[in-house]
């Protein structure tokens, strides 16, 4: 049937209609794909781009070198030495177990260290290199390196290791570094991804720790280039991080080395001060460890002995212990008297061997008493009942208050682990810690040093050294910081009556030099080097009545563990004083016969720079003395007895 123009006219029109709907649809089509293009291929360019540079870069953290330590003198005290590791990226290796499995057909790994690194590698991020195994020879590197296209993402790598050339002499000061544990990141905000690393090593204690982030500098990074199995082709780039900073402390090494040798078979501190600027020339605590073993991780043979011995080599004695400092305590006292103007340097005070207060007699050391006794002839013969008496008078809360300005019950600040704060006691005090009143038996008891009085060597040997000068002599252990040097703190005077202080330093030198004095058998004959101190003894363990009617048992004959310690404190030379010590030997019995022999030498020691002449002690005790001398250098590591490796 043959259509009308009309109805061609409407077919037409629908046509055109069709025709312009679907150019318009492919008009928009193209359009979106065309801008999806320009999105893709323009504004998305670097992000792609990105993608497909990672398939063959990665980007790798270089480990800063940590910071050296070095002592007074610029010995090294803790270096960086290079060793070679076997390291694997697992983003890199494919088929871990593959690989490791090929790997101990090429080197040999103890089924501990396979199992350790399998296990550290599966939980680190992807990217991460993992260490293997540490410390290899030349030889495995060489063996490794062979055998590459068959190990994919393991590599042999040249890194540094901390070591300590003086061991033992600096455990206690130094420290030590090991890796980062979990908890070592969980107690940081915003942990350094540096510390991620695995098998990255931090410092765990002493001047490693406290100066971490000094010591550990910042990372920097790497670029390299790998093939389709992993293999590093080439580096491309590479960001150098920034070096720790080096440290230099106050401590002179061969005196540390010295102090240590001379406590050789003792449990025992030692604390050597500069009076002049407060720094600690030697801080010793015995006996020791070598810090060395925990490096790479400490075998249970190794750290068992030293976590069950007695003596306790990883306690840090000097500022970690705390003990009633005994009679080194009576100067607290009798500075308290003077000073609130309660006695006079001549009035004295009768000692029957007792001293009844409350209904309870209070002993002193002597059975028979010292009889009539002053300042001077008190201190000199340590003389007990005159402290209980001065006690009673002035009271606890200037007791304590007197030994706080002299540096005790105070905590110190220094870089290093667990400083103890020590204890000078009062009313307040026991109430909200024991829960009671303070009776009058506790000041007589704090008076000597004994009751709940407790002091640190180091608080020891501070109080030692402003009893010697006047001024609030401050401990300082980092001498400088990458060459810029620290503050001093020792010029403050304490505000003391300078005739109350010259009575003391005279009684202090009447207790080493005069024949009745306490350590008489301690004395320096050298005039220019005489010294003044003062012995102590701690008791460790109650004396009943009935003992001491039948006689108080001898230390000697008494298990080590409750035996008193013995404490010494000192200054020396008497006249222009340069350093003062403290000593204290753990269940040694009395002051005068194990603590002031070895504040003598040391003292000397630090005075001399090396041995003293033998002319500074007494006749009788030279023959013993030169052959001491000749076995503590046998002791000593030679390259601490001539000062070698310095910087």
């Amino acid at each position: 049937m043959r259509r009308n123009r009309a109805e061609n006219d409407a077919s037409h029109a629908k046509l055109t209609r069709r025709a312009a709907l679907l150019g318009g649809a492919q008009l928009l089509f193209m359009g979106g794909l065309a801008a999806r293009m320009r999105y893709l291929q323009v504004d998305q360019a670097d992000q792609f781009r990105l993608l497909a540079e990672e398939n063959r870069i990665n980007i790798r953290l270089i480990p800063p070198a940590r910071g050296e330590i070095f002592d007074r003198n610029g010995m090294r005290l803790a270096q960086n030495v290079p060793s070679y590791r076997i390291v694997m990226v697992r983003e890199d290796a494919g088929d871990v177990d593959l690989v490791m499995e090929r790997l101990t057909q090429v080197i040999d790994l103890d089924p501990e260290t396979y199992a350790d690194a399998l296990a550290e590698i599966k939980r680190s991020a992807p990217f991460l290199p993992v260490t293997i195994v540490d410390d290899v020879s030349w030889d495995t590197v060489s063996k490794v390196s062979v055998n590459a296209p068959a190990l994919p993402g393991i590599t042999p790598e040249v890194g540094l290791t901390r070591v300590y050339p003086r061991g033992s002499d600096f455990a206690h000061v130094v420290g030590r570094v090991g890796r980062v544990s979990q908890k070592d990141l969980d107690a940081l905000e915003d942990p350094d991804q540096v510390l991620r690393i695995p098998r990255f090593q931090i410092g765990k204690i002493n001047v490693e720790a406290r100066e971490e982030t000094k010591l550990r500098g910042t990372a920097g990074t790497k670029q390299v280039e790998v093939n389709a199995t992993g293999r590093v082709m080439r580096e491309l780039e590479r960001r150098e991080g920034q070096s720790g900073a080096d440290l230099q402390l106050t401590i002179d090494a061969k005196l540390q080395g010295y102090v240590q040798a001379r406590l050789s078979g003792e449990s025992a501190a030692v604390v050597i001060i500069d009076c002049e600027n407060g720094d600690l020339a030697a801080i010793a605590s015995a006996p020791s460890y070598d810090p060395n073993l925990f490096i790479g991780g400490i075998s249970s043979a190794d750290y068992n002995p030293l976590l069950n011995s007695e003596y306790r080599p990883l306690v840090n004695k000097t500022v970690q212990g705390t003990y009633p400092p005994g009679s080194t305590f009576k100067m607290m006292t009798a500075m308290a008297a003077l000073e609130e103007g309660l006695i006079g340097p001549d009035d004295t005070v009768y000692c029957p061997g007792h001293l009844e207060v409350a209904d309870r007699k209070f002993h002193c050391w002597k059975r028979a008493g010292h009889g009539w006794v002053d300042l001077e002839n008190s201190l000199k013969q340590s003389c007990d009942v005159y402290y209980y008496d001065l006690a009673l008078k002035v009271g606890i809360e200037k007791i304590s208050a007197m030994a706080k300005r002299f540096g005790l019950g105070i905590k110190h600040e220094l870089a290093l682990s667990s400083v103890a704060a020590g204890l000078t006691p009062t009313k307040a005090w026991k109430k909200a810690a024991r829960d009671a009143d303070w009776v009058i038996g506790d000041t007589v008891n704090a008076s000597i040093g004994q009751g709940f009085m407790l002091a640190s060597p180091l608080q020891l040997a501070v109080m030692s050294a402003r009893i010697a000068t006047g001024r609030a002599v401050t401990p300082r252990l980092i001498k400088s910081i990458d060459g810029i040097e620290q503050p001093i703190d020792a010029e403050t005077p304490l505000g003391m009556n300078e005739n109350n202080l010259r009575k003391m330093r005279r009684a202090m030198y009447e207790v080493v030099n005069n024949r009745r004095g306490t350590a008489y058998r301690s004395r320096i004959i050298a005039d220019d080097m005489r010294m003044a101190g003062k012995t102590g003894t701690s008791q460790v363990r109650n004396i009943t009545a009935a003992e001491r009617a039948r006689g108080v048992t001898r230390n000697a004959d008494l298990p080590w563990e409750r035996r008193d310690h013995a404490l010494f404190v000192s200054f020396a030379p008497y006249e222009n004083p340069r350093y003062a010590v403290s000593v204290l030997v753990e269940h040694g019995g009395g002051g005068s016969v194990a603590a002031a022999p070895i504040a003598r030498d040391v003292i000397l020691q630090a005075m001399a720079g090396g041995d003293p002449p033998l002319e500074a002690y007494p006749t009788g005790d030279r023959g013993r003395i030169k052959t001491q001398q000749r076995k503590l250098r046998e002791i000593q590591p030679q390259a601490a007895i001539d000062g070698n490796d310095q910087a």
